[in-house]
């Protein structure tokens, strides 16, 4: 048993010794590498090489490029730029409007007396046409804010002194038209053979203004005759004087509502 014991206390004060120096030794060791490590720092700074202070650490890290890729090593892919589609933007789609219908156009009334804006017209004032020897120039009351410009052709049938404040009927919504250079803005109305005229003559007790009918033709007078149309001379045949000496359409008596009848002075059955 002391044998033992006593080998066994040289064996442990062997492996005390034996750590003792292996401590030693180490701590040397380190020693010889920090002073090896400030000598290459201290190298590294003179030839301008910058350090980087590690925490935790006495000494300094070299900042070293990256390495280089081997040669044979294939690169490292690029990271691939990922272009995301744009969605495209939603069209607003306008909703169509359902489009306004067009009124029907009215029929158009039928041809006849009825388009003829026929009126009880004054002659105001009377002369010759300055520049045509055959024509009046007659100013018109027709009961509107100013008289109408008139030109007829009745100088060699009408003295001047009968056409003078005289009541007559006047077709209002003929186009104007120039005769002679002077815009003319109606026309009187006239009973008439190739020999004879004479101007109608609206019913006793009418006024500049009154609106001449016919019996059996509502009137709805055109705002103005289309030239292209002919309404006028559509009519023209059946306007004429019975009998009676009474203006008619087909027979049906022009005339002036509560007053009484258009007529002529002596030309029975003749064109108007």
């Amino acid at each position: 048993m002391c044998v033992d014991a006593t080998i066994s206390g040289i064996q442990q004060q062997l492996v005390e010794r034996q750590k003792q120096e292996l401590i030693r030794e180490n701590a040397k060791l380190a020693k010889e590498v920090e002073a090896a490590l400030a000598q290459l720092v201290q190298l590294e700074l003179r030839n301008g090489k910058k350090q980087i202070p590690v925490p935790g650490s006495r000494g300094f890290c070299t900042s070293a490029a990256p390495e280089a890729p081997s040669a044979g090593a294939p690169p490292a892919p690029a990271a691939e730029t990922v272009k995301v589609a744009k969605e495209p933007k939603e069209k607003k789609v306008k909703e169509k409007k359902p489009a306004a219908e067009k009124p029907a156009a009215a029929p158009e009334a039928p041809v006849d007396v009825g388009r003829l804006d026929l009126r009880v017209g004054k002659i105001v004032e009377v002369g010759r046409h300055p520049d045509a020897d055959s024509l009046y120039l007659e100013k018109i009351d027709c009961g509107e804010v100013a008289p109408r410009t008139v030109v007829s052709g009745l100088v060699k049938f009408v003295p001047l002194e009968e056409m003078q404040n005289r009541l007559v009927v006047v077709m209002c919504n003929l186009k104007p038209a120039k005769m002679r250079g002077v815009t003319s803005e109606a026309m009187v109305m006239c009973a008439s053979t190739p020999d004879k005229v004479e101007v109608l003559s609206p019913p006793a007790g009418a006024v500049p203004g009154d609106l001449v009918h016919c019996e059996g033709y509502p009137r709805q007078p055109d705002a103005q005759l289309n030239p292209k149309k002919k309404i006028f001379e559509a009519c023209a045949p059946d306007l004429m004087t019975n009998g009676d000496l009474v203006a008619c359409y087909k027979g049906a008596a022009l005339h002036v509502p509560g007053k009484g009848n258009v007529v002529a002075q002596t030309l029975k059955n003749v064109n108007v």
